[in-house]
């Protein structure tokens, strides 16, 4: 299907607004990594963390220029999905990477930043530390927001503006208090690390920005998509680059690096107290649990347009699409079981750089993907291969950071791509699916 200027009227449920689109985007961007990245970041980067996130907001706009094209010319709720198929057909290629895409980007994320939620609202209640009511209040959140998803995409568009609106007022209360105040010796230049440390900790930063592509999986559900997907997407962007560059200046120009790492997921909380005091900790508190809410949601948001459009070609088993005997939200329901099961086992600190390094993976081959198929969505080659070219310097730096200083992220990251090459051929055998190579429609 290709994107006319305007989609055919869809009911209002399923309807998504451009404001809805660009607070999607915000939302799961902001609640994906600047509460709990900011230490880990400055593990690499030192004060210069700041940077690293210019670096990725630039890499994710390259990229959201190529998504935009695609989704432009194949307006499909499946997202990146879709624009594989057409470059390189219904193939294996397409199933590993969905595979490798869904547990990677969707199911681990979500449970990630619900682990997030929880042990703030663990410690909102007093219960800081214990391991059971973080868990609790995992589950409920992505619960709560599998609700949402499921009443259709005009809820998803309200509950998600309302609650980014109230956390970007919170962050400029934040960045208005404190960037006056800042310590200019904390952000000295001349105690920054190597360039190749600050390229190196995009592969951290950019994990931050991952929220992006959901917008792409808005194309099906704009009523102008040729119009409005830009908009929204380079608007979202614009938005959380700027939000991540002012609130890492903010609490490395308060705090010492060694303070960050310290502080980990609270060290936003911790750089409010000098200028704002207790009220301070508590309103970004608050701002903590609205973002990681906001990026659960949005991360959901995306799970049934991307296991749906993979089983419609017989790259997921039906129980993952629209006709599965789950019912229509069958794919919805499978990812977040998924994601409370496992944020019953995994930490953060284990799998964000793995996690980014594999969606940068992903990005790369849909930059690829843009470039086959630059006649038909008109797209500036110059543009597509300033993205391949950036996602491919910050994967091989992370590859040989990682290979020498992290052989267990490394190696994991190996493991988990092997691991979607036998997904893929097991349900291949299992269900006797031929390798298409003609790309099918897609909507």
């Amino acid at each position: 299907m290709t994107a006319e200027d305007e989609l055919p009227d869809a009911a209002p449920a399923q309807r998504m607004t451009v404001r809805g689109a660009v607070f999607l985007g915000v939302g799961g961007m902001v609640g994906a990594g600047i509460f709990a990245l900011l230490g880990q970041a400055g593990e690499v980067a030192g004060a210069a963390v700041w940077i690293s996130f210019l670096l990725s907001g630039l890499i994710a706009t390259a990229l959201g220029y190529v998504l935009v094209k695609l989704g432009v010319r194949y307006p499909s709720s499946g997202g990146p999905v879709a624009y594989l198929i057409q470059a390189f057909g219904n193939g294996r290629t397409v199933g590993i990477i969905g595979w490798l895409g869904y547990f990677a980007t969707i199911v681990v994320v979500t449970s990630m930043v619900a682990l997030s939620f929880g042990d703030y609202a663990a410690k909102a209640i007093g219960q800081d530390g214990s391991e059971a009511w973080v868990k609790i209040f995992a589950a409920a959140i992505v619960v709560l927001t599998a609700v949402l998803n499921a009443s259709g995409a005009r809820l998803v568009d309200r509950s998600q503006t309302a609650i980014v609106v109230g956390l970007i007022a919170v962050f400029l209360v934040f960045i208005v208090a404190t960037l006056p105040n800042l310590d200019p010796h904390l952000l000295d230049p001349s105690g920054y690390p190597s360039v190749r440390q600050i390229v190196g900790s995009v592969a951290i930063t950019f994990f931050s920005f991952l929220g992006f592509a959901v917008i792409t999986f808005t194309a099906g559900q704009l009523k102008k998509p040729a119009r409005e997907l830009p908009l929204a997407m380079y608007l979202a962007l614009g938005i959380t680059a700027l939000l991540y560059v002012s609130i890492s200046l903010s609490v490395f120009g308060t705090l010492t690096v060694p303070e960050v790492i310290h502080y980990g997921p609270t060290a936003i909380a911790e750089a409010a107290r000098p200028t704002l005091g207790d009220a301070g900790y508590a309103a970004m508190s608050i701002a903590a649990l609205l973002a990681t809410s906001s990026s659960v949601l949005a991360t959901l948001y995306a799970a049934p347009g991307f296991t749906g459009a993979l089983a419609e070609v017989g790259q997921f088993p039906p129980v993952f699409g629209p006709s599965s005997r789950l019912g229509r939200h069958g794919g919805l329901a499978i990812t977040a079981a998924l994601a409370i099961v496992l944020s019953l086992f995994f930490t953060l600190g284990v799998v964000v750089s793995i996690g980014s390094a594999i969606s940068l993976g992903i990005f790369l081959l849909v930059a690829v993907a843009a470039l086959k198929l630059r006649g038909e969505i008109h797209a500036h080659v110059t543009l597509i291969l300033a993205a391949i070219a950036a996602c491919g310097v910050a994967l091989a730096v992370f590859i040989v950071d990682t290979l020498w200083g992290d052989a267990r992220a490394f190696w994991t990251t190996v493991g988990m791509i092997a691991a979607a090459v036998v997904l893929d051929a097991a349900w291949k055998r299992k269900s006797n699916t031929g390798v298409h190579e003609t790309a099918p429609q897609v909507s």
